[in-house]
């Protein structure tokens, strides 16, 4: 009997301690099913977070492509029937601007469907303003049409010397030199900085670099003056020379008032009036646009070609002899369009081409167009790809994309080098932009701006 009942306890501690387990295991169960379905949610949530960012990113660059396909300012010419083709879902409504800003045109009466060609003809007297709309409803983008004569231009494609004064003194960075007593100095560390232009010293104009030099170091140590132009603002600083170890007074500035270079005439207009380079003159340390005082073409030679290889732009190399008889014209504008004067007699010679009408930037197609450029010598054509067009590039220089395909161009440069900046671009016998860089990574491949920009300066 004492076997018995001890049998039938153990028993019934198994019994207690299975369903012990079997409570544990399901506790375990229940607790590893929570912990999946946390999981499996927080998987949800994190999916579904990274869909609506997906769907906004892609949202967003759909809007951005679709906003850059549509220009912030449409030219047309004036009298001439022209076909637009932006093939956008989009409807624009038209509004006539008078002199006082207001429409003359009924609100919601010209409503034209950007999805299709649409042809327009418009006088020279009128400013117009097409509100883009989504379904017709919703603002999108506001588009400025400027109506323009059509003109037409001499496209030169050759080699010139180009020397610009600046309009003041660019400092082009502020450094330390050691003082009669040993120690580093930089004066002017604290007064100007790169990229400011120095109109004044002591009240009076001052544009040339040596001049500036000398006027530092016979000052006797006084305090300067310096009124210097930093963007939009004119500022008058104080500055304290200190003599270097040569008993020189110095400020610690480094400055330049000209800027030269190679480059290629673009254009010659009716009136005499040349374009070229088809991009600014920067200086090369502060990649500042130089503000220009006055400046003068000359006549050059390319003496040297370096070939362009992938990852290293090749460049010509041009003899500018700066001489009178050698002067080919004056320099009256530098902007981020190119450069910009009147020519002389010699100048003019160069326009040895028939003089071709303007395309505008919603004219040019993809696909073939020529250069009009001297690297053997004389100008001659070379065959490009155009395989991409801007309409609206935040770039003003990079609204064309070309290849070079010239057989001929590509053995001679590898493609597009310094130098060629301005290089004509033709297509269709329409003269539609200049060439203005290089891609560094592909020779072969470049930039062009519009003509249409470069008529804008």
């Amino acid at each position: 009997m004492w076997k018995k009942t001890g049998g039938n306890r153990d028993i019934k501690q198994e019994n207690e301690a299975l369903r012990d387990q079997a409570g544990a295991d399901m506790m375990m169960l229940l607790t590893n099913w929570r912990k999946t379905r946390r999981r499996r949610r927080a998987c949800r949530y994190c999916l579904c977070a990274a869909l609506v960012c997906a769907s906004l990113i892609l949202g967003g660059m759909g809007y951005y492509n679709l906003y850059n396909q549509i220009p912030s300012v449409l030219r047309i010419k004036a009298d001439m029937e022209q076909t637009i083709d932006l093939g956008v879902p989009l409807t624009g409504e038209m509004v006539a601007v008078s002199g006082q800003d207001e429409s003359n045109i009924p609100a919601g009466a010209v409503h034209i469907d950007l999805s299709r060609q649409v042809t327009m003809k418009m006088g020279s007297d009128q400013s117009f303003q097409m509100n883009v709309k989504i379904f017709g409803i919703l603002p999108f983008k506001q588009v400025g049409i400027q109506v323009i004569r059509d003109q037409e231009l001499t496209p030169v494609g050759a080699p010139i010397g180009i020397y610009v004064k600046a309009d003041g003194l660019l400092v082009v960075g502020v450094g330390d030199f050691q003082g009669v007593d040993g120690i580093s100095y930089c004066p002017a560390k604290y007064a100007v900085k790169s990229g400011d232009y120095i109109l004044q010293f002591n009240g009076e104009p001052v544009t040339d670099k040596k001049d500036f030099v000398r006027r530092v170091e016979e000052c006797g140590g006084r305090e300067i003056t310096l009124r210097i132009r930093r963007g939009d603002e004119i500022l008058d600083v104080g500055v304290q020379p200190v003599q270097n170890s040569e008993q020189k007074y110095k400020l610690g500035i480094w400055i330049r008032d000209n800027a030269q270079g190679v480059g290629t005439m673009t254009y010659i207009d009716g009136d005499g009036n040349f374009g070229a380079l088809g991009h600014g003159i920067n200086d090369v340390d502060t990649s500042t646009l130089m503000n220009l005082e006055d400046g003068t073409l000359y006549q050059t030679e390319i003496i040297a070609i370096k070939k362009g290889r992938d990852g290293e732009p090749g460049e010509m190399t041009g003899m500018i002899v700066y001489s009178p008889e050698r002067i080919l014209g004056d320099i009256y504008y530098n902007g981020k369009e190119g450069i910009f004067g009147h020519c002389n007699e010699k100048a003019l010679a160069m326009g040895t081409e028939k003089a071709l009408p303007i395309g505008l930037k919603q004219d040019i197609e993809r696909g073939p167009a020529q250069i009009l450029c001297t690297v053997d010598g004389t100008p001659k054509y070379y065959d490009v790809e155009i395989t991409a067009v801007h309409l609206d590039h935040d770039n003003v220089n990079r609204g064309i994309e070309l290849e070079v395909t010239d057989p001929e161009l590509l053995a001679l440069t590898g493609g597009i080098i310094q130098g060629m900046s301005g290089a004509p671009i033709i297509q269709n016998r329409h003269l539609i932009g200049a060439v203005t860089h290089v891609l560094v990574q592909d020779a072969s491949r470049g930039y062009g701006i519009f003509i249409e920009n470069m008529l804008e300066h």
